[in-house]
């Protein structure tokens, strides 16, 4: 006799539920699975693509702040073209009126390298009392002459490459410039378009950022392109006056490294005319080209970069410092420079969205107790309260310091 209450089976060739349940989830991993190789293979093979579309957002949102004031009185798309244009006028007067002058003296500072070298060498040599070559150098390094004529046999074959290098990056550029325009134009329908993508607990987040990015990074770039014409521009009428040789490429330097590179910019940037100007044939160039330097550090650092870039981005230096050197790692130049903003974002968005807790005196007290040495009875115990609350109070003052 058959059991009347077994478990009625489904008709062959129809799964169950728990089967249709089971076959969902493999599909589902499966499909997930997918999609990550399929973007792993659009961010390998179209990396340079990608770059490009963020570059080209960066550079939107550094001329977002021009643009938006432009777009009160004209279109955007005219607002757009006027600063892009304003930039080529500009780019192409200072080339028109420097740039021979500059390819000159630029052509004649790469040829004077290894006379540099050579007096820096004898020089170093009179001041220790040494007697060092190049070949003693090179043999310290780990450098044979069969090396240099290797290196130089790979950079007369390279010619070709630098030739490609350079349409490569016309191409680039080009590209860049493209986007820029177009994302510029549209910059007020892309932010819509994708928060209109997300649910409204996401979008204020999104906005939040995309706003943050748009002050730190205009901002940004806004106050290093101005603090760095100025610094070019005083040292090239300084540079000029004390007649120093390569005075204008070594100007245009100063400028562009001590305000894009962070915190060691300043070093590396005034290093390179003061070693012009002590290998010239007067040293003391290169010594009133030190004191020219540190001289207007202290003018910008005081008066200066306060007014222009006090709210342009508020980034601890070390901060600042490792941003700039990671994006360095990851994307270039480019990314050095855009390293700093996009930290700053970041410390932006901590600081809406991240939960503070006080640090009381209790818990001060707490440790304390944990990190102080057990004593003998006999011997007096440290006033616990008391440490905690002059601990804290310490605290306090660091951060209060730190800001």
């Amino acid at each position: 006799m058959s059991d009347s209450t077994a478990a009625p089976t489904a008709p062959e060739g129809i799964l169950d539920p728990g089967q249709r349940s089971e076959r969902r989830r493999t599909l589902a991993v499966v499909g997930v699975l997918l999609g990550i190789a399929l973007l792993g293979f659009v961010l390998w093979r179209g990396s340079t693509l990608v770059f490009y579309v963020v570059m080209s957002w960066f550079v939107a949102l550094a001329m977002e702040p021009a643009v938006a004031r432009l777009s009160r009185w004209m279109p955007r798309a005219a607002a757009t073209a006027t600063v892009m244009g304003s930039l080529f006028v500009a780019v192409s007067a200072f080339l028109w009126v420097f740039g021979s002058l500059l390819v000159d003296q630029l052509t004649a500072l790469v040829t004077a390298v290894p006379d540099i070298a050579a007096d820096v060498l004898d020089q170093v040599n009179r001041a220790t009392g040494s007697s060092y070559t190049y070949d003693d150098l090179l043999e310290q390094a780990g450098i044979s002459p069969s090396d240099l004529t290797g290196y130089a046999q790979n950079v007369a074959f390279g010619v070709l490459g630098l030739v490609s290098a350079v349409l490569g990056a016309a191409f680039g550029l080009f590209v860049v410039l493209f986007f820029v325009a177009y994302v510029s134009v549209g910059m007020p329908r892309l932010r819509t378009w994708l928060a209109s993508r997300m649910t409204p607990r996401v979008q204020v987040p999104f906005l939040t950022a995309w706003d943050i990015a748009k002050v730190k990074v205009g901002g940004y770039i806004a106050a290093r392109v101005v603090l760095a014409s100025i610094n070019a521009g005083v040292s090239m009428v300084a540079f000029f006056l004390l007649d120093l040789p390569y005075w204008l490429p070594l100007a245009l330097w100063t400028g562009l490294v001590a305000q894009f590179i962070p915190n060691i910019g300043t070093y590396v940037s005034i290093a390179l005319p003061v070693v012009v100007g002590l290998t010239s044939g007067d040293p003391w160039l290169g010594v009133w080209v030190l004191v020219y330097g540190i001289a207007y550090q202290q003018v910008e650092n005081l008066t200066i970069e306060p007014r222009i870039s006090a709210k342009a981005v508020d980034v601890h230096p070390a901060v600042s410092f490792g941003a700039a050197l990671l994006g360095a790692q990851l994307f270039g130049l480019s990314g050095a420079l855009m390293g700093v903003p996009f930290a700053a974002t970041i410390m932006a968005m901590l600081e809406i969205y991240q939960r503070r807790h006080e640090v009381t005196a209790e818990t001060e007290e707490r440790v304390a107790a944990l990190v102080t040495p057990r004593v003998d009875p006999e011997v007096e115990e440290p006033d616990l309260p008391a440490l905690a609350e002059a601990r804290a109070q310490q605290a306090v003052e660091e951060d209060r310091e730190v800001r």
